[in-house]
């Protein structure tokens, strides 16, 4: 999954983002509040959870999940706070955010939180286009009821793709969403689309090149 880690202590950011890409995520770590929001305050940040400290230099963090809030009500939000802020907790759980965990925590915790925030939205986010379904509390795609092993580079991708099912996604978006924090070769991502196409060859799917808008997924 991608994580999104808002924290401007940056020792403690650095242990926390360890800590959760052990488990498998891909972690983006950022600790301005005012680079938060702007990365927020579109709809498709591609970011699948949130952990937001609400004392944030610049720009706080109440003032990133209202942003948030207003383009996307569903990303579960964790928000990391100090132990005595009571009225921060309340207000932040009022603007729509799905959890708090109070400074000092323990890392067991903080990774327990993670799950069931994860598991919670996974039970709504099954993806479908055309006979291709994506599971995203397993990690599994099918193909006309048929499982559909693919590498994890694809996987990323081809979620990605599906999630933006009807519309182009230029590269850069795919490299941001699917690869962030990764290093790619200039032609990865070209790579990755054409070994998908021959995976969906004679299927009622298509991933269709939109000149000089990107890429394209739709059921056919």
């Amino acid at each position: 999954m991608n994580l999104l880690l808002i924290e401007d202590d940056a020792l403690l950011a650095e242990t926390l983002a360890d800590v959760l890409r052990l488990e498998g995520h891909r972690v983006t770590a950022l600790g301005d509040g005012i680079e938060a929001r702007e990365r927020l305050s579109r709809s498709d940040h591609g970011q699948d959870l949130i952990l937001l400290d609400l004392n944030l230099p610049s720009c706080g963090g109440l003032e990133v999940l209202a942003t948030l809030r207003r383009h996307d009500p569903k990303t579960p939000v964790l928000i990391l706070t100090a132990r005595g802020a009571i009225e921060d907790r309340v207000q932040g759980l009022d603007l729509g955010a799905d959890d708090y965990l109070a400074k000092p925590f323990a890392l067991d915790e903080l990774e327990a939180r993670v799950r069931a925030l994860l598991r919670r939205q996974a039970r709504d986010a099954q993806l479908q286009v055309g006979t291709l379904v994506f599971d995203s509390l397993v990690q599994r795609f099918t193909l006309r009821g048929v499982p559909l092993n693919l590498p994890p580079r694809e996987q990323r991708l081809l979620a990605c793709l599906m999630r933006h099912a009807g519309e182009p996604v230029d590269k850069a978006r795919l490299a941001d969403e699917a690869f962030a924090g990764e290093s790619l070769g200039d032609n990865a991502i070209e790579v990755y689309v054409h070994r998908l196409r021959r995976r969906l060859a004679d299927s009622d799917v298509t991933l269709y090149t939109v000149r000089g808008l990107g890429y394209q997924l739709v059921a056919t």
